[in-house]
């Protein structure tokens, strides 16, 4: 079964296809979001809010949100902790 985590809003992601959470800060990050927004390979999960993470997926997409780096990946280990608990 996938693993989903929540990233804000009530929009959650397979952590599984995930390979990457980046802050949007650097300028690299900025035109690989603004190349994925003209190809319509973007997924705007901030609801008109700042975005403070972006996750590049396995199939090229790019899901932007308003949570922290931090908070996504504390939320990612906490999935995979539940998981080797069990």
């Amino acid at each position: 079964m996938s693993k989903l985590i929540h990233i804000g809003f009530g929009n959650v992601i397979n952590v599984e296809k995930m390979i990457s959470i980046v802050s949007p800060d650097a300028a690299p990050i900025k035109r690989l979001v603004q190349k994925a927004k003209e190809e319509g390979m973007a997924i705007d999960a901030t609801q008109g809010r700042k975005t403070k993470s972006v996750i590049v997926m396995e199939n090229r997409q790019v899901v932007l949100s308003a949570l922290l780096p931090e908070t996504i990946v504390g939320r990612a280990q906490a999935e995979s902790g539940e998981e080797n608990e069990a």
